[in-house]
């Protein structure tokens, strides 16, 4: 993206791979970016967990687990290019895991997988270094007028208005944002399905058959995935610990989305216990509810990889337009930063804006 002769006031809605990439690269083309999320930082769903208990001694202990995506694939040379440039050559692992027997194969025959290191925020974080954010403001509403953006959370709103308004979220808190504006995108979003997946992480003692194996793929029962998380590169390893996650099954998560999290933690448990084949002893355990943990596959191509909105200076973009995954989520936002920086790059004219108007409307047929 080349740098803009302006400097045009830019609020990006979201902290995942997408709108960081997209603070990232308006940042750098001279864009006066602001980034808003819930979240207490960045990473949405490349994300690690800290967990803290006492030991029977009444010691304090800590581990950190990664919750999120377990590692993502490569498979393009412009993102193999974006990941070699985003991170320093010591900040990303390749991860080859030991697979269980007797279980499925890795999605998709996935080639080389890869971890941000130390931990897989890391990624995001790296790539909005510097950049002003917005911590846990949950946006609820955004307000256009002659002055441009204004965003707001719970009756309060952020300080100024903005040019322009990236929203990097999951397809089902867009909806509510983009009605008043853009309302067959609010009705398209609406439409994009995510799955959910409960996840269970905690600490126990290293078992008996240690060392086999570090990711398992059950064929059956609620799991989906088993992943020794102190067998990653990168993260810490104990002599006498073993660290483990535990991702549900999309349809187990579904149907079991709103039991109360210890009725989840238990069965999960119990499913491991189960697979494993031998008695857990836990030190700790929590779980997490994703309740948009990934795109559910439609069999259907979007028409756009992004929604860019020139004469209002309002766009979208996000895995469930680009693709599953992290690099699916990459090339949304990529895409949205072209067609964004075509129309920040020169004034806006009468003639702009039906080009624009006119890919808005093709891309939504």
């Amino acid at each position: 993206m080349h740098r803009l002769a302006s400097s045009p006031r830019v609020a990006v809605i979201g902290a995942g791979i997408a709108g960081a990439t997209c603070a990232r690269a308006l940042s750098d083309a001279g864009c006066a970016v602001h980034l808003v999320d819930k979240s207490r930082g960045p990473g949405g769903r490349l994300a690690t967990r800290r967990l803290e208990w006492l030991d029977p001694q009444g010691h304090r202990r800590t581990a950190r687990v990664d919750h999120g995506a377990p590692a993502f694939t490569a498979g393009s040379a412009d993102f193999r290019q974006f990941l070699a440039t985003a991170l320093p050559p010591d900040a990303l692992a390749l991860w080859r895991p030991t697979l269980a027997a007797g279980g499925r194969p890795l999605d998709g025959g996935a080639g080389p997988l890869w971890l941000p290191s130390p931990d897989m925020p890391s990624l995001c974080r790296g790539l909005l270094r510097e950049i002003p954010a917005t911590w846990t403001f949950a946006v609820d509403r955004l307000q256009h007028g002659s002055l441009g953006w204004q965003i707001e959370s719970g009756g309060s709103a952020l300080a100024g208005h903005f040019d322009a308004v990236v929203l990097a979220l999951p397809p089902a808190q867009t909806p509510p944002l983009l009605a008043p504006h853009r309302r067959e995108w609010a009705q398209r979003a609406s439409l994009a399905l995510m799955q959910p997946c409960w996840t269970l992480m905690g600490v126990a003692r290293r078992p008996a058959n240690d060392g086999l194996w570090d990711v398992a793929r059950p064929e059956q029962g609620p799991l989906a995935w088993v992943m020794r998380n102190d067998a990653r590169p990168g993260r810490e390893s104990l002599a006498d610990e073993a660290h483990w996650v535990a991702h549900a099954r999309a349809g187990w998560s579904r149907q079991h989305l709103e039991e109360p999290a210890a009725w989840v933690q238990a069965r999960m448990q119990a499913a491991m216990q189960d697979w494993l084949g031998e008695p857990i002893e836990w030190q700790h355990a929590v779980v997490h509810r994703w309740r948009y943990a990934m795109p559910q596959p439609s069999g259907a191509a979007s028409a756009r990889q992004c929604w860019w909105d020139g004469a209002r200076r309002l766009g979208a973009c996000g895995d469930f337009l680009g693709g599953s995954g992290v690099e699916g989520a990459w090339q949304s936002a990529q895409a949205l930063i072209e067609a964004l920086a075509r129309d920040l790059a020169t004034p806006s004219t009468l003639a702009d804006t039906a080009l624009t108007d006119h890919r808005i409307h093709r891309a939504a047929a």
